[in-house]
């Protein structure tokens, strides 16, 4: 019979006490159990997006491209009306004293679509498109000016405005700030994106481009066609319920400092 080497029963022991270790590392894994209610959720919310991506590829199918979408007759009396009140409206603008300047303090406003602009007239087409403001719930910084303020006059039935204070502003920015490169969005998670662009203009961080904004400071304009349109976030329910809405949004033209309000309520 031979006889084991004190070497080998070592390697023996340490070999079963490797397979011990293993065991009880196994026996301590803990399986993390979710709760049936949250599963449920989970499970709920997953149908419901389904159902919604298959409606919206549904829509999309009916109207292909190059396909003439029937349009009825109501359309084009409703489209008109808007046009003809454009028309008579800026008609009678001519003849009112221009809009007062407000105050030096108040050097910034902020401006947002929440009226459809659907068959109005083309001078007030024009100038929503210059403000950036062609999607609705969209909003922009403007610089006060005499000009920008009898343009913020034309638009008044289908745009609020007032004037928000440094908050708001940075708010906005911060949440949901995106930069504009070679007709695309940047997101500003990073300085070096903004000293990248804007860096020749003195504007290196965050923080200069926020100061650069609410002060109207003499670099505005690069700063601000540098930034993306906000899309406020108006739940789709929401934007249904065109009595909610209109209760909780306002109603368009001139708000002053109640449009922080606004900003608060759906940034």
């Amino acid at each position: 019979m031979c006889r084991l080497r004190q070497s080998d029963v070592i390697i023996v022991r340490h070999e079963f006490r490797i397979e011990d270790t293993m065991a009880e590392s196994e026996t301590k894994k803990i399986i993390k159990l979710v709760p049936e209610n949250l599963l449920k959720k989970r499970k709920a919310y997953q149908a419901i997006k389904a159902t919604q991506a298959k409606l919206a590829l549904l829509e999309k199918s009916k109207t292909k491209k190059g396909q003439v979408r029937f349009k009825r007759l109501e359309e084009f009396h409703k489209d008109s009306r808007r046009k003809h009140r454009d028309e008579v409206r800026l008609a009678r603008n001519k003849h009112r004293p221009p809009p007062a300047l407000p105050p030096a303090k108040n050097s910034l406003v902020f401006a947002v679509r929440i009226r459809q602009i659907k068959g109005i007239s083309p001078k007030v087409m024009k100038i929503i498109r210059m403000f950036r403001l062609s999607k609705i719930f969209s909003g922009t910084f403007i610089k006060v000016s005499k000009s920008t303020m009898n343009m913020l006059r034309v638009v008044e039935p289908y745009v609020a405005w007032g004037f928000p204070n440094l908050k708001s502003v940075r708010e906005l920015i911060l949440k949901r700030g995106q930069g504009k490169a070679d007709k695309r969005r940047i997101p500003l998670t990073d300085n070096t994106v903004i000293e990248q662009y804007l860096g020749q203009h003195g504007i290196i961080c965050l923080e200069d481009l926020i100061h650069e904004i609410y002060s109207t400071g003499k670099n505005f304009k690069v700063a601000n066609s540098f930034l993306w349109p906000f899309y406020l976030s108006v739940p789709r329910h929401s934007a249904q319920d065109k009595a909610g809405l209109l209760k909780e949004m306002g109603e368009p033209g001139p708000r002053a400092e109640d449009i922080n309000r606004v900003i608060r309520r759906f940034n």
